[in-house]
């Protein structure tokens, strides 16, 4: 595995050449990544990532034979401890749902920009969970609908206690601390928890996106989570939408 001050270790799983090609091109361009394997098939990824032990595999779905989701477990039999993203063309929220159960730590679009796509694998390797912002009301709409799901084996947050993640509703308490965040802080958490990127949410609001981030930071602060997931998972809990 890496040392904290080396780059992260990719393997990249995709049955299209050209994109597999040109995605690996882009990636090698950010100093924090490093390229060491790639495969087209699940077969092919399995014995690669046995020997070359990556920090983190990009995974598509849509593999021949064995489909990606279905060799989550192998793989991370493979590889203790690694890092599992889902990249893939389809905005199913069955195909999410069972990803994030499989284990994987992200589900992202091929949609996504290439920086956006970088600074999201570092937030993974750093323990976080990351979710297109495309998907992200499609992850709390699977929430309300089951309210019983189990967050925790879904991959979205290993390290979360269980009581910040549970997707059952709860009341308010006095000391919630929801409460802590200003009238701005409470109005994008609730435009969060619809899944809206910065971008969307600077417009709806009409203020700068870098103004957007340092509420988004805050709203995380104040209510000791890590990242937007847990953000629209908890906020969807409270009924702030």
């Amino acid at each position: 595995m890496s040392t904290p001050n080396a780059s992260i270790r990719l393997m990249v799983v995709d049955d299209h050449n050209l994109f597999r090609r040109g995605l690996i091109a882009l990636l090698q361009q950010d100093a924090r990544l490093q390229v060491v394997g790639e495969a087209g098939d699940a077969s092919q990824a399995l014995s690669l990532a046995s020997r070359l032990q990556p920090d983190l595999i990009l995974l598509d779905n849509h593999l021949p034979g064995v489909q990606g989701v279905d060799a989550i477990a192998d793989l991370r039999q493979a590889v203790p401890g690694v890092r599992v993203i889902m990249l893939t063309v389809s905005e199913s929220v069955d195909d999410m749902a069972a990803g994030l159960r499989a284990g994987a730590d992200g589900y992202l679009l091929k949609t996504i920009h290439t920086e956006d796509l970088c600074d999201s694998i570092c937030k993974v390797w750093e323990g976080d969970s990351v979710v297109s912002p495309e998907m992200m009301g499609k992850l709390v709409g699977l929430l309300r609908r089951s309210p019983a799901t189990d967050l925790s084996s879904a991959g979205i947050s290993a390290a979360e206690p269980a009581h910040r993640v549970a997707a059952s509703a709860v009341a308010l308490s006095a000391d919630d601390p929801i409460h802590q965040l200003s009238p701005r802080e409470r109005e994008i958490l609730a435009l969060i928890a619809k899944g809206d990127s910065n971008k969307h949410i600077a417009r709806a609001l009409d203020i700068a996106e870098t103004t957007v981030k340092i509420h988004v930071q805050h709203i995380l602060r104040k209510l000791g989570l890590t990242n937007r997931v847990h953000a629209a998972v908890y906020a969807t809990e409270r009924g702030v939408i």
